[in-house]
């Protein structure tokens, strides 16, 4: 649960007067108490019980952050400082994120609502805030240098402004921005639209379910838990919302439900996300909702970098139906990208004079990858194995970018708890053949269809591994 802690207390606490001399007295009465989260659930709906009424997000491995009303304003408390994330079970990152978290809390408001956000920075530098994809006074924007000084530590600086129009955002720094963002420093923000009671929008419908997530990536050497943040490409940990499969909750949902999934991507390359069992419809970007006449069902969308994606279905399919990025290295753990393709290699007569002189020594990836999901080998301490997670009849062989929607009849309204395996009904589930196998039908116009080679030879060739043979024939 949320817990609360005193602003004024604590290390590296600032003191009033400090805050005093970075907020305007007019914005400031009293500073709002942050709210701080370190658990890494998936948190329920927050339900307004102040200002005007929405249907709330579910934040996947996350929270929204609670707000105060003064005098008609809606005000929140970001403190920027250093977290620790569990990213799954037995694996803890040091990342840099708000409130305790990383990502940060997201916000919830509705369109028109006079929003004020104070920014306290507990890093041990510089940052700003960038709220991307708003329609804003330009001095509010957050990049330093251009249109604001950067937050020095220990100082408080206050955002306000008015969110004009529905949509899904994000924010992040704009200072030092390639250390911050690899640290973690980012988060989501929902406007909801501001509707009269019993109208509805003609762009935004009314859902049972809205979940967001972000997509980020890090680089943490196995055995240790600080992200490299030179690293451009080669990112070995894909996550979302820092959390690697199987650490990342399901999302749940009950049959015939209207799910909207909010996904933004704040990675340093694109991400195909693929949704098992149903088709859906791209119905929103960070730049609006998405013209009716421009949408088609899919079942794979790509979001870009610096993107969202919001997508809208109806849960009509019962079952465990799997979630993912389709980048198929993107739903992997902590693996090596220099290591060579073993495939075919006879490894017997090398692999017994080897564990002679090193015992534990073992063949790797000689018949594929799937191995590395059986290996009970051991690993260096606070690492995410590369291919995890135990399904209900075996090994899921995956890690990083999946997760599972579970679509439930007897789910009830508004429950996101984790209902188990699916229990097939029966005759659904593929099985071993144990029978003869049929002739297939052939017919005469089957084959003989590519076009005749010329100039080459017509003796089959066979490839053949060569290993380099040195002086001493060895």
């Amino acid at each position: 649960m949320f817990s609360r802690r005193s602003f004024f207390s604590g290390a590296g606490a600032i003191t009033a007067a400090a805050a005093a001399a970075s907020v305007s007295r007019a914005a400031m009465a009293a500073l709002p108490e942050p709210v701080m989260q370190t658990k890494p659930d998936t948190m329920p709906p927050l339900v307004p019980t102040t200002g005007r009424p929405y249907n709330p997000v579910v934040t996947l491995n996350g929270w929204t952050l609670p707000w105060r009303m003064n005098n008609g304003v809606k005000e929140f408390h970001l403190v920027a400082e250093p977290v620790v994330r569990e990213m799954s079970p037995g694996f803890k990152a040091h990342l840099w994120g708000y409130n305790g978290q990383s990502p940060g809390p997201t916000i919830e408001v509705v369109e028109g609502d006079r929003v004020r956000i104070f920014v306290t920075n507990k890093l041990p530098e510089h940052t700003t805030v960038h709220w991307h994809g708003q329609r804003l006074p330009n001095g509010m924007d957050g990049v330093a240098g251009l249109n604001q000084p950067a937050i020095q530590p220990g100082k408080t600086f206050v955002y306000e402004f008015v969110a004009r129009r529905p949509g899904t955002f994000m924010y992040h720094p704009h200072a030092d921005e390639m250390t911050q963002m690899a640290m973690g420093m980012m988060g989501f923000w929902i406007t909801h639209p501001a509707l009269a009671k019993g109208a509805k929008h003609p762009l935004i419908e009314e859902v049972d379910r809205d979940f967001v997530f972000l997509l980020n990536a890090y680089d943490i050497d196995p055995g240790a838990y600080t992200p490299k943040i030179m690293t451009m490409l080669d990112f070995n940990l894909w996550s979302w919302n820092s959390r690697v499969f199987p650490g990342i909750d399901p999302l749940v949902v009950r049959k015939n439900d209207k799910v909207r999934i909010r996904i933004g991507n704040l990675t340093m390359t694109n991400h195909p996300i693929h949704l098992h069992g149903h088709e859906f419809m791209v119905t929103g970007t960070d730049g609006g909702p998405t013209p009716k006449a421009a949408r088609w069902p899919e079942v794979t969308t790509d979001v870009a970098v610096g993107q969202m994606r919001q997508i809208d279905f109806v849960a009509e399919e019962e079952g465990d139906w799997a979630f993912h990025c389709h980048k198929s290295h993107h739903t992997m753990n902590a693996m090596g990208h220099d290591v060579p393709t073993m495939i075919g290699v006879d490894h017997r007569g090398i692999a017994k004079q080897i564990t002679k002189l090193i015992p534990d020594y073992m063949v790797m990836s000689e018949r594929g990858m799937a191995d590395m999901a059986e290996m009970e080998m051991p690993l260096p301490d606070n690492t995410a194995p590369m291919m995890t997670g135990d399904g209900p009849v075996g090994s899921v062989e995956m890690g990083g970018m999946f997760s599972m929607l579970k679509v439930r009849r007897d789910q009830k309204a508004g429950d996101y708890k984790d209902p188990g395996w699916y229990q097939h009904p029966k005759g659904t589930v593929a099985y071993e053949w144990s029978g003869s196998m049929p002739e297939p039908t052939r017919f005469q116009s089957d084959g003989g269809q590519s076009m005749p080679t010329k100039n080459m030879p017509m003796k089959e060739v066979e490839v053949q591994v060569r290993k380099p043979v040195g002086h001493t024939g060895h």
